[in-house]
């Protein structure tokens, strides 16, 4: 059965560009699409759909804002954000507001369906740019964490490809160990972090906050 979207953009060429497109795949389906977030609590209660694409910057209310709106009216609902913010302080909101995928206008459309197919199995997928800032200062706290939260090399590796938005099941192939294994290692990782999910740690690792 094909995931159902619900669109929220402002810019009307582009939120019509991304309906087409989307309609495209098979796998698939746009139920509805909005110029703004004023009305989404009723909106996803009434349309319940897998994945939301939400834009940040439009009139009224802004898409982080509407994040904890959608995520109660609909907690199994996937969240990407469509943006063209590219600075860290709206990434670190919408990771910690709920959103389950970063992704930049300036980077291919396809790049939204790749984006979509992500959250869809678990992943948080983040546009290059994000995930490279991200990594950047993960590296650059590597020393501390391992100090502070005694995380193993192992466990460091994991939580690499878990900031670059990978799934579970991908992270297992990529280590070559079990899906079961790689789940308990995400789970020590989230223990020793002082987290509850993906989204946290790689928040947690934005903000500076394993320093």
């Amino acid at each position: 059965m094909p995931a159902s979207i619900l669109i929220f953009e402002d810019n009307v060429e582009l939120r019509m560009t991304l309906v087409s497109l989307l309609n495209r795949n098979e796998n698939y389906t746009v139920i509805g699409h909005f110029s703004d977030v004023s009305n989404v609590a009723a909106i996803i209660k009434t349309d319940l759909p897998d994945v939301v694409i939400l834009d940040i910057n439009m009139p009224g209310m802004n898409g982080i804002e509407a994040i904890p709106l959608i995520k109660e009216a609909h907690p199994g609902v996937s969240i990407v954000m469509y943006t063209q913010f590219e600075d860290e302080d709206k990434l670190f909101k919408s990771l910690c507001a709920g959103a389950d995928g970063y992704i930049l206008k300036k980077t291919s459309p396809f790049k939204l369906e790749d984006a979509i197919n992500k959250v869809c199995n678990g992943g948080t997928p983040l546009s290059p740019v994000i995930a490279k800032k991200i990594l950047t200062s993960f590296r650059k706290k590597q020393k501390p964490v391992g100090l502070q939260y005694s995380l193993t090399r192992k466990e460091s590796e994991i939580l690499q490809l878990l900031v670059k938005g990978y799934s579970v099941k991908f992270i297992a192939a990529e280590m070559d160990t079990s899906y079961n294994t790689t789940r308990t290692h995400l789970r020590n990782i989230y223990t020793k972090l002082h987290v509850n999910c993906g989204k946290e740690a790689i928040a947690k690792v934005l903000a500076g906050k394993i320093a």
